[in-house]
C-alpha cells in the first residue's frame, strides 16, 4: 500500500503521520511519535503489552491499522498522567509496587483504566475477568491484582 498523510489524535495532540494506511498503530506510536508506553509483545494482539485506549476502550495497537484510528481519541500510558501527577490507576500500581520487569505493565494499567471507564465500581470478579487476557511472565500477578483492586476502590491501604 502506498503512503499517505494520516491525521491521528494521540494523547490530546494532533499528529500528521506519513505511513501506509494499513500500518499497525503500535509502529506509528513507537517509531514515529516516540511513545514507549505500549510495548511490542506477541504481535498478534494476544498478550496485551501494546494496549492503548481508543475512545476510552482498551485496544491492541499491534493489530489495529492506523486508518481505523482516524477521528478517534487514542491515549497511551504517557497520556494518562505525568510523573508528578499520575493517573489514579498509575498511582495504585505505584502504591502496590506492581511491577517486576514492567513489560506487561502498560497493558495492565490500560486495561484497568478501560474497565474503570466502563464500570466505575467493578466487582473483584470483574477486575479479574478484565485482566485475564493480559499476560505477565514475571509472577507479579498478586501485586497487579492488588493494584487493580486499589484503583477500583476495593483496597484502601496495602497490608503487609
Amino acid at each position: 500500500m502506498t503512503q499517505s498523510t494520516i491525521r491521528l489524535t494521540v494523547n490530546g495532540r494532533i499528529h500528521d503521520v506519513d505511513a501506509a494506511p494499513d500500518t499497525a498503530l503500535l509502529h506509528v506510536l513507537r517509531n514515529d511519535l516516540e511513545l514507549n508506553g505500549p510495548k511490542y509483545g506477541c504481535g498478534l494482539g494476544e498478550c496485551g503489552a501494546c494496549a492503548v485506549l481508543i475512545d476510552g476502550v482498551a485496544a491492541r495497537a499491534c493489530v489495529i491499522p492506523i486508518e481505523g484510528c482516524v477521528g478517534r481519541g487514542i491515549v497511551t500510558l504517557e497520556g494518562l498522567g505525568s510523573r508528578g501527577n499520575p493517573d489514579p490507576v498509575q498511582q495504585a500500581f505505584i502504591a502496590e509496587q506492581a511491577a517486576q520487569c514492567g513489560y506487561c505493565l502498560n497493558g495492565m494499567i490500560i486495561t484497568t483504566k478501560a474497565l474503570l471507564n466502563r464500570t466505575p465500581h467493578p466487582s473483584p470478579g470483574e477486575v479479574q475477568e478484565a485482566l485475564r487476557y493480559n499476560l505477565c511472565r514475571c509472577g507479579a500477578h498478586i501485586e497487579i491484582m492488588r493494584a487493580a483492586m486499589r484503583a477500583a476502590g476495593h483496597l484502601a491501604e496495602a497490608t503487609d
